[in-house]
């Protein structure tokens, strides 16, 4: 270890040892579990909550399932209809929420705490006594119809269809959340109850909440909550599967003046040895920021796009490497050639010292930004539970990252970083680029 990287990590060491959340288990008398950090300054309680499973459990033959019950749930409960049930929310200032992506059903309520007890009263109709009408099921499936037809000219949303069932052919991931106008149109009640009935259980349910309620207090709302859903979940398995369509370069016409590339290579899962490592290597390629490579050669040096980025997707049965940019059709291939060049480079030299010392700096001191509201602390708290990060990772996250060496990062660049694997996937009109349609 050199001078200056013995002095940075002398510098950040006060900051990364600071917690932004102090996190409490609490176990429910019925034995609902939840990560909680108790805040009492405004009186609030934050609750986000998922069940494992997702889109990725819809009928092969009828994907959207998962997101059209999301729409449902709140569209009449018990006694309620849909207009009085929305009556209910506004009238007590009651946020609540649902929502689906590939590998869990989400929940999320927001309430003042003297309203608790109504909040937690609709969160439990909803969740176990949902009317699912057919007037409801038809108003919701014309509004998922109608973005679907609005998707069918926006490239951003073909290029991520094209992508994924070009890199999860025959898998779950390959199909859309939101389903297809032919899915979404075949979907009927008992498809809805079957979901309902085979994902929202206790036994894949994670729970995080934020605001001014003690643990025996949350305790007691978990049970009035959550404590009437069955025990056992009923999932179909779903397999683990590499990025496939590796090396292959795929256009979708689509008449516009500019092209979206959409591009990934396999990755490497949460618990790997090398994420965090993989994790440092991504941002300094493509992390989103300024000092990036892909941003300072695509957009600074050339012009060739108003901005580009990558990430790391760590799913649940598959780990990706991803990223994306638009430019104009004449200038697409460019583009892309500087991208596979700059992640050729990552993957073949790694970074250098001042690169992973800089981007040690940034993730640390910007970790305490993902935690400024309740809801963004809450919503942190059930990311860490669903990928079983431990409740003590956010103490240990800073350490992680100032533990990484150059050499760390070059190896894992060298694993994730080849662009001869790159699928990469165009919407557009792209001048000089020929792919399968």
């Amino acid at each position: 270890m050199n001078m200056t990287d013995t002095l940075d990590r002398a510098a950040v060491g006060a900051e990364r040892k600071k917690s932004p959340a102090s996190v409490q288990v609490v176990a429910s008398p019925g034995g609902v579990h939840a990560w909680l950090v108790e805040e009492h300054a405004v009186p609030l309680l934050a609750l986000e909550f998922a069940f494992v499973g997702g889109a990725s459990q819809d009928p092969a033959e009828r994907p959207g399932v998962a997101n059209m019950l999301s729409g449902m749930l709140d569209e009449g409960a018990g006694p309620y209809d849909s207009d009085a049930f929305q009556t209910q929310l506004a009238d007590h200032a009651i946020e609540l929420r649902f929502s689906a992506d590939r590998d869990a059903f989400r929940g999320s309520l927001k309430t003042l705490v003297s309203h608790l007890p109504k909040a937690v009263e609709l969160l439990r109709l909803a969740l176990n006594e949902a009317r699912l009408e057919p007037e409801a099921i038809a108003r919701v499936r014309g509004q998922i119809e109608a973005g679907l037809r609005h998707d069918a000219s926006n490239p951003d949303v073909l290029a991520m269809r094209a992508f994924n069932e070009t890199a999860f052919a025959g898998h779950p991931y390959g199909r859309s959340v939101r389903g297809s106008l032919d899915s979404v149109a075949a979907i009927n009640r008992d498809d809805l109850s079957a979901f309902r009935a085979g994902v929202l259980a206790r036994d894949n349910l994670h729970v995080a909440a934020v605001g001014a309620v003690s643990a025996d207090v949350l305790g007691t709302l978990l049970d009035d909550a959550f404590g009437d859903l069955p025990q056992a979940s009923d999932l179909t398995q779903v397999s683990q599967i590499e990025l496939q369509g590796q090396g292959v370069r795929r256009v979708v016409e689509v008449d516009t003046p500019q092209s979206v590339v959409r591009f990934g290579a396999p990755g490497v899962a949460r618990h790997d040895p090398d994420y965090m490592a993989a994790y440092i290597a991504n941002h300094i390629l493509g992390g989103g920021v300024f000092s990036a490579r892909l941003f300072r050669e695509v957009r600074e040096k050339r012009g060739l796009a108003y901005g580009v980025s990558s990430a790391l997707y760590p799913m649940r049965h598959a780990a990706m490497f991803f990223g994306g940019t638009a430019t104009k059709n004449e200038r697409v291939a460019e583009s892309i050639e500087v991208i596979s060049a700059e992640i050729a480079r990552m993957g073949a030299e790694g970074p250098d010292e001042d690169e992973v010392r800089l981007a040690r700096q940034y993730l640390i001191g910007s970790y305490a930004l993902h935690f400024d509201t309740s809801s963004k602390i809450a919503g942190q708290l059930l990311h860490l539970s669903l990928e079983k990060m431990g409740v003590d990772y956010i103490d240990r996250r800073n350490d992680l990252v100032a533990s990484v060496t150059r050499e760390d990062v070059r190896r894992a660049a060298a694993r994730i970083f080849d662009a001869s694997k790159l699928l990469v996937v165009t919407a557009g009109k792209p001048v000089g680029l020929t792919g399968q349609g």
